[in-house]
């Protein structure tokens, strides 16, 4: 939102030239002059929308918007009564041109931002009360205002994106600016975005109004799983919204936190940029267990990233390119810990070796580029593409040993081909799009692995009767071995219609055709589990395991899973002006999906005969029907019912439209992931055959059976692990998966009520609330039941889930279905100082007090220790921090400098345990509170800062500079412990448990250069 200082008049009579100054003059003094949200326009998701009125004497006729950068222009015809309406214009700099009966008169310059919705009036018929130049310059009033409707959000600027500090050039670092949104960065590296109470799953990204979905893996967006790369060039994004609620009918797959980016395209000139930034081992505090460990000293570390961008005329006014590339190489600081907090002298010399300081390596390569032309001034055509290449070690932090390392392989290449034609009363708007994605984790080294575990009296801490339970080494090859994606094409068409006086109708509709694919090969690699306290407990045993786990197929089906999906949404949305204070937005969407691997599956018979009656009695009396999950290929149908009612509304308190009040109610589907849905099929084929040996040890004990014999030597070997499969006979001990025939589709409703206000020119405030209810997430339950149906044992045995009651040759039963709830209740206050020439500093803060809960641990799936989703009491949420302020800001210095910075505390957070009680009904105690404090600070608490000093070089060019940055993460090197001890029978319950690496960065110093012209 830019200050509109003056317009200048050009090629009309000179009398009539001072007329309409002064006319404009007195109007903007007296207040004549509207500039505000009154009069609604609605953008597209990305691209911005302006509206208005225009008053003088003989009217105005028709409007035009010019990019004074592009030379993109669009007419409109003025209505009747003066209005005019862009419903859909690119992100830009723009000057207005209008026609009069005496000639066209420009305005100044101002700029539209990301799915903006502005409102700029003007009057030229008040009294000729002063005269000017033959040039004459008009005030016109302070600046453009915009009309949200019911959204909750914040704008990041390019500026904010150039200038505040960061540590990892991902762009969606700032997003947690915005009320209910959190962008979390583990200790490995890998961030995600959160809003409210759900998990990652739910949110998505729109580029250029092309949603990122990943259909397949979590974390929301492609690309995203269990990775330190960024989802799209950091140079490529000009500026993005962040949507934490009540989002319009256009948002789609996405029940959180909705966020609209708009890539930067070339103009009339020839700019670029370069720059590298650097930072390693000597640049960065220690890490806890660098300095506190069994070894100080600092592990080997390099973050290098470098990139460029160039962009300019291909045929000037007309077309015009855009490209990127950034590149980063990562050495990562590891830290391998024995388990249970045990020293590393608890080991034999030969293990010792594995623990300390190690790295992992990460390589990241981003290409973006952008081809726009305007033959007409009524068409735009774009062009634009993205590939995306990731490669290193993927490793974190605790018991792997470095030979369990995978490799990382992440391909992603999109395309997105958009024309756009512009008529007086209509504008359409059709994408053509292409994605390609690839997500395949390897195992480094292919060998038997093995864990070691500890089950018996404490180490440290022996009490009578008392047995702990951990996992201590891991060493081999890894497990994680898999292969998954997405690839397809898919149009989009949305049309919008300003014809009807008041409002602007816009209808749209989308069609995918995606083929989702999956390979899982967990596992792949052997792993042999020893109790190292037995047989000798003085002793460490890495020769006798009492459990062996490993991948095998089973000649059911073929591990490889790819499914069709066709994919199908439809909305309409109509921005309507009741009256000049009151403005409603009422929309509608419905979406459809078809996922023929999940619709047309057939439950091999071996499977269906398992849990038949006459070979597993125990589900008759079972709680649940196993014929509502059990699938002949015809009893599933696609969900039906994902119809979205969105309303939102705006009612202005003043006749200056400085404040108003807002609020709305939306229903918004996301969709079931496929990684879920698939596992029928995969577990079918290749799963996790567990077998467990009779070796006399009191703690890991089984019921002789196929899948429990005595232990012999040769099961060390493949010849003995191929004993095992044929002795388990045809159902190899696999697991059994079953999901509802009658899945539903997760969804949240959204309710909002705020005020905002415009105190001065250049400062905004806004308070709300916001209530957002999460259902039908999904979740896999325990299918097991006893002998008698039920799923606990009697009283007054413990209460335990019943894992040793699967079918006869079979592991246990899973069973997939819709439970997952959770709710957020938000209060926040959100103060905003824009930045101007005049004015050249900036400040953002939001302040966000949540009420979050949820039936199930914040981001589990399998729910295996009750029998349905409903026993879970509704408890507080793990993954919501009570109280949270941000704030970010910068200021230019006299000398040449910027300085800014980021804030961020954050109450505790709340850590639970379950402890089943027994008796005739029983009932699961929540023994939780906040954490302990957290390492140097109650909470969490981060301080960043940056410093940016310019060097013109104006002998090349006016816009040439050199650019020498400093950044400092962590500036007071807060440490932010995420590792608690949960043992509620514990006396340091809630406490700290280990100095390894928290959940932000040691105070780490990161040097750039760059250039730009």
């Amino acid at each position: 939102m830019t200050s509109v200082q003056s317009h200048h008049i050009h090629g009309a009579r000179r009398s009539r030239a001072r007329a309409l100054a002064a006319a404009l003059a007195w109007s903007s003094a007296a207040g004549a002059l509207a500039l505000g949200v009154a009069a609604p326009a609605h953008a597209q998701v990305s691209n911005a929308s302006l509206r208005g009125t225009v008053k003088a004497e003989g009217g105005v006729s028709q409007v035009t918007a010019i990019n004074v950068n592009t030379g993109f222009q669009r007419s409109v015809a003025v209505d009747a009564n003066g209005g005019y309406n862009f419903a859909s214009l690119p992100v830009g700099t723009y000057r207005l041109e209008l026609t009069t009966p005496d000639g066209v008169r420009s305005t100044d310059e101002f700029t539209l931002s990301v799915a903006q919705n502005a409102v700029l009036d003007f009057d030229f018929s008040a009294p000729d009360i002063a005269t000017g130049g033959e040039d004459a310059i008009i005030v016109t009033g302070t600046r453009i205002r915009t009309m949200e409707g019911g959204e909750i959000g914040t704008n990041i600027s390019q500026r904010q994106i150039e200038t505040l500090p960061q540590n990892n050039r991902n762009f969606l670092a700032f997003a947690d600016l915005a009320p209910g949104v959190q962008f979390v960065t583990g200790g490995n590296g890998q961030s995600r975005l959160q809003g409210g109470a759900q998990d990652s799953r739910t949110v998505n990204i729109f580029i250029d109004g092309i949603g990122q979905k990943d259909y397949v893996l979590k974390n929301g967006i492609t690309g995203q799983d269990s990775t330190q790369g960024n989802p799209f060039p950091q140079l490529a994004v000009g500026e993005y919204r962040v949507i934490s609620s009540n989002y319009k009918a256009e948002f789609d797959q996405v029940s959180s936190v909705a966020i609209t980016a708009v890539t930067r395209s070339g103009t009339n000139e020839f700019h670029g940029e370069a720059f590298v930034d650097y930072t390693d081992q000597s640049l960065r505090a220690a890490t806890p267990l660098e300095k506190f460990g069994d070894n100080p000293g600092k592990v080997k570390t390099k973050d290098f990233q470098f990139g460029g961008a160039l962009g300019g005329p291909i045929i000037k006014d007309l077309m015009h390119f855009f490209v990127t590339y950034e590149g980063k190489r990562q050495e990562v600081p590891r830290e391998i810990t024995p388990g249970l907090s045990l020293p590393v002298s608890f080991f034999p010399s030969e293990y010792q070796g594995y623990f300390g300081q190690t790295n992992s390596t990460f390589n990241e390569d981003l290409f973006f580029g952008k081809i726009d032309v305007s033959p007409t001034s009524s068409d735009l055509f774009e062009l634009s593409g993205k590939y995306r290449k990731e490669s290193g070690e993927f490793l974190n932090n605790g018991i792997n040993a470095r030979s369990t390392i995978s490799a990382q392989n992440v391909k992603e290449l999109r395309f997105t081909g958009r024309w756009e034609h512009t008529a007086d009363t209509w504008i359409n708007d059709l994408k053509i799009t292409y994605e390609d994605v690839k997500w395949a984790p390897t195992p480094v080294e292919f060998s038997d692995g093995s864990l070691f575990a500890y089950a018996g009296p404490s180490p440290t801490n022996p009490q009578p009767g008392v047995v702990v339970r951990g996992d201590l080494l891991r060493i081999g090859g890894g497990s994680n071995y898999q292969d998954k994606g997405q690839k397809g094409w898919g149009i989009q068409n949305d049309f919008t219609y300003t014809g009807f006086e008041g409002h602007t109708i816009k209808f749209g509709v989308k069609s995918k055709w995606v083929e989702l694919n999956t390979l899982q090969l967990n596992n792949f690699n052997p792993v042999y589990t020893y109790n190292v306290a037995y047989p000798d407990p003085d002793g460490f045993n890495d020769t006798i395991p009492y459990r062996l786990q490993f991948g095998a197929q089973t000649g059911n089906g073929n591990p490889i899973v790819n499914s069709d999906n066709w994919q199908f949404g439809i909305y309409l949305q109509d921005d309507w002006e009741v009256t000049d204070r009151l403005t409603l937005n009422i929309g509608v969407r419905w979406d459809y999906e078809r996922t023929p691997a999940f619709l047309d599956f057939v439950h091999p018979q071996d499977a269906v005969d398992a849990v038949s009656p006459a070979n597993y009695p125990n589900l008759i009396n079972a709680d649940y029907d196993i014929n509502d999950f059990i699938s002949t290929g015809t009893e599933r149908k696609a969900f039906t019912g994902a119809w979205q009612p969105r309303v939102g509304f705006t009612y202005e308190l003043d006749d200056e439209g400085r404040f108003a009040l807002f609020g709305g109610y939306g229903r918004s589907y996301d969709r079931n992931q496929f990684d879920f849905l698939q596992q029928e099929i995969s577990v079918g084929s290749f799963t996790t055959r567990t077998f467990n040996f009779i070796t006399g040890d009191p703690n890991n004990t089984c019921d002789p059976s196929p899948t429990c014999v005595p232990w012999d030597p040769i099961y060390l070997t493949p010849e003995g692990r191929d004993q095992l499969l044929a002795g388990a006979g045809a159902g190899g001990g696999r697991e059994l998966r079953f999901i509802n025939n009658d899945l539903k589709v997760p969804y949240s409703d959204q309710f909002s009520l705020g005020l905002r206000g415009r105190l001065t020119q250049l400062f905004e405030a806004e308070v709300g609330y916001s209530h957002i209810e999460s259902r039908d997430g999904f979740a896999y339950l325990l299918g097991n039941r006893r002998p008698d149906g039920s799923f606990f044992p009697p009283a007054p045995d413990a209460p335990n889930s019943p894992f040793g009651f699967a079918p006869p040759g079979f592991g246990s039963i899973i069973i997939g279905t819709n439970g997952l709830e959770t709710s957020a209740d938000s209060a926040y206050l959100k103060l905003t100082k824009n930045y101007s020439v005049a004015s050249p500093w900036s400040l953002s803060a939001t302040y966000t007090y949540t009420e979050a809960e949820e039936n199930r641990q914040f981001g589990e799936v399998f729910s295996l220790d009750y029998p349905s989703l409903d026993d879970y009491p509704v408890v507080r949420s793990s993954g919501v921090r009570k109280h949270r302020f941000v704030a970010a800001g910068s200021v230019d210095l006299p000398i040449g400098v910027t300085l800014s910075g980021k804030f961020q505390i954050m109450s505790p957070p709340y850590l639970k345990a379950f402890v089943n009680t027994g008796g005739a009904n029983p009932s699961r105690d929540v023994i939780s509170n906040e954490a302990k404090g957290n390492g140097d600070r109650w909470g969490f608490r981060q301080m960043d800062i940056a410093v940016t000093k310019y060097i013109p070089f104006r002998f090349l060019s006016d816009e040439s500079r050199l650019r020498l940055r400093v950044d400092i993460i962590n500036l007071f090197n807060d440490r932010n412990y995420v590792d608690y001890n949960n043992d509620p029978s514990s006396p340091e319950y809630l406490s700290i448990s280990g100095i390894g690496v928290g959940g932000n960065p040691p105070r780490t110093i990161k040097l750039s250069a760059g250039f730009e012209f």
